[in-house]
C-alpha cells in the first residue's frame, strides 16, 4: 500500500478539542480562573448547559452540574420562568452576549467570580436555651456558598426585571458584572455582606 494514501477523515468533533470545550458553542472554559480554593472543588464548568436531570436522584451530585446550568435552574424557580427552560437558558445565552460586549471578558470567567464574590462565609442560625431563642454566627460550608451566591444572583435579576422596563437579560448582565466587581450596589454581593454584617453582631 503506497504511503501517499490520504488519511481517513476523522470522525466530526474529534479533530478539534477546542469545540469541545465550548459553552454555547461560543466561550472558551479551558482557562477559568478561581480566586477562592474553598469553593472551587463546588463551582463546575462544562460546555453542557442541559443535562436532562442526570443528576436529580443523587443527593449532593448538584455540584457536579456545570454552574451555568445551575444559575438557569435557578432563574427557573420564579412564577414567571417556572418550567420554562429553553427560555431561561436563551436569557443567559443573550446576556453572556451582553457581557462579553460591555466587558471584552469571558462570560463564563465573569459568572465564576460573581459567584465567589457573592458567596456569604458566615450567617446565623436560631439556639434555643431553655425556651429563649439566641442567634448563634457560623461558618458557612462551600457547597452552600454556592447555592446561596446562585439564589442571590437569581432574586436580583428578578427584582431588576419583573414590572420594570429592564430585560431580564439586561438584569442578569449587571448582576453578573456587578457582583464580579464585589459592587455592593449589586444585590447579590449586598445581601452576602447584610449576611456577614447580622452574623458578625451574634458572635
Amino acid at each position: 500500500m503506497s504511503s501517499d494514501a490520504p488519511e481517513p477523515d476523522a470522525p466530526a468533533g474529534t479533530d478539534d478539542d477546542s469545540a469541545v470545550a465550548q459553552l454555547f458553542e461560543e466561550w472558551d472554559i479551558t482557562e477559568i480562573e478561581y480566586n477562592d480554593p474553598s469553593t472551587e472543588r463546588y463551582i463546575t464548568v462544562t460546555p453542557i448547559a442541559h443535562t436532562m436531570g442526570r443528576h436529580a436522584s443523587k443527593q449532593f451530585k448538584k455540584s457536579e452540574i456545570s454552574i451555568v446550568e445551575r444559575l438557569i435552574n435557578r432563574l427557573m424557580q420564579t412564577e414567571e420562568n417556572t418550567g420554562k427552560k429553553q427560555q431561561a437558558t436563551r436569557i443567559v445565552r443573550e446576556a453572556f452576549d451582553l457581557i462579553h460586549n460591555r466587558t471584552e471578558e469571558n462570560p463564563v470567567q465573569i459568572l465564576v467570580r460573581a459567584v465567589e464574590n457573592s458567596a456569604p462565609r458566615e450567617e446565623t442560625v436560631r439556639l434555643k436555651y431553655g425556651g429563649i431563642s439566641v442567634p448563634k454566627a457560623v461558618d458557612v460550608a462551600p457547597q452552600r456558598r454556592v447555592d446561596q451566591a446562585l439564589k442571590f444572583l437569581a432574586e436580583g435579576v428578578h427584582k431588576d426585571s419583573f414590572k420594570t422596563p429592564t430585560s431580564a437579560e439586561e438584569a442578569l448582565a449587571d448582576q453578573l458584572i456587578g457582583a464580579a466587581n464585589n459592587d455592593v450596589q449589586t444585590y447579590a454581593v449586598n445581601q452576602k455582606e447584610e449576611n456577614e454584617r447580622v452574623a458578625a453582631a451574634a458572635r
